[in-house]
């Protein structure tokens, strides 16, 4: 079974990827790949870009890889309540190719932040668009206060409520 993770951040240090990759790697008989969002930049879309430049052979590239895979795991950082600038740029490239991005996958919407918000304004965003984006939602989990429910070394969620709730998500897969 193919999963593609990934934080929607921009971040080298990204909590989000961290999380992100956790995940992926409890699917059971998962091969995970960590895709890097970095690796897609892209110019600032606008249409009239988009009649400059077409389909830009990176956004192709990113809807491909979601194509190709079996399981979607997103891990979404918040900017200001909202998306990463990095994240949306890339999503409104890849979704002129086609509205349905995640090309009915199933697909695990989680957020993380450092404070107690767990970035739940990006994720109840994510999750209401989902929809309309072919994603087949199995479930969304944010985690807040990223450092005292994750441990950074061994790389996975330590709060027990937390590991439950990813658990019931995977098990829906």
């Amino acid at each position: 079974m193919k999963v593609l993770a990934f934080a929607a951040s921009s971040s080298r240090n990204s909590i989000n990827k961290q999380l992100a990759n956790f995940t992926a790697s409890q699917i059971p008989e998962a091969q995970v790949e960590l895709l890097d969002i970095n690796d897609y930049e892209m110019p600032l879309f606008s249409e009239d870009r988009e009649k400059e430049l077409g389909h830009p052979t990176l956004a192709k590239a990113f809807y491909q890889k979601l194509g190709e895979a079996d399981i979607i795991v997103i891990a979404f950082a918040e900017h200001n309540g909202s998306y990463t600038a990095a994240y949306k740029n890339l999503f409104d490239w890849t979704s002129r190719i086609d509205m349905k991005v995640f090309q009915n996958k199933p697909v695990i919407m989680l957020a993380a932040s450092p404070g107690p918000g767990g970035a739940t304004s990006v994720l109840a965003s994510a999750q209401g668009s989902a929809p309309f984006f072919a994603a087949d939602l199995k479930g969304a989990i944010s985690v807040p206060n990223f450092y005292d429910n994750f441990d950074l070394e061994n790389g996975q969620v330590t709060n027990k409520t937390l590991l439950e709730e990813l658990q019931k998500v995977i098990a829906k897969l």
